[in-house]
């Protein structure tokens, strides 16, 4: 029996050990693929420095906030354009730079939840993975591969070991 427990023991050391060696890659992977879709959207709001006539159109005549008891234009839709074009921008650079990586996520995770009041059907496809995406990176934080790794002890703070899913859950 002990040769079993030691075998499991082994086993479990190797997982543990692989999850801390890949866990900073797929959190660079995961910022890396929330940022691109959110970017690309971004650019496509701007012309140069103004709010594309796209933009404005889509948040002033189509785009409305459906909810369970009906639909309601945007509240204040230029305001909402600007908001999203500068949060579609900004927020993707952060991410990619692995800068203030939590506070990112989080405002990806809000204007997830936007985008699916706006566009209920694309819940499966998109609006769910970029839920669950930014979700593990407010989680979890940017990684070893990360501004936020490499600023911390310039701001007199530790720096996160990022904990493996495994670890975390164990």
């Amino acid at each position: 029996m002990s040769s079993a427990n030691s075998l499991l023991g082994r086993a479990g050391d190797l997982q543990a050990r692989a999850a801390s060696l890949t866990a900073p890659f797929a959190l660079l992977a995961l910022r890396i693929a929330l940022a691109i879709p959110f970017f690309r959207s971004g650019l496509t709001k701007w012309d140069g420095l103004n709010l594309s006539t796209g933009a404005r159109y889509l948040f002033t005549e189509e785009f409305k906030l459906h909810f369970f008891w009906g639909s309601m234009a945007y509240p204040a839709p230029i305001l909402m354009a600007h908001l999203a074009a500068i949060g579609e921008i900004v927020l993707p650079i952060l991410l990619i730079l692995g800068l203030a990586t939590r506070p990112a996520a989080l405002g990806i995770l809000a204007m997830t939840v936007i985008i699916q009041l706006t566009i209920p059907d694309g819940l499966i496809n998109f609006h769910l993975p970029w839920f669950a995406m930014a979700l593990a990176l407010f989680a979890y934080g940017g990684g070893l591969f990360s501004a936020d790794r490499l600023l911390a002890p310039l701001l007199g703070r530790a720096p996160h070991s990022a904990a493996t899913p495994t670890s975390r859950l164990a």
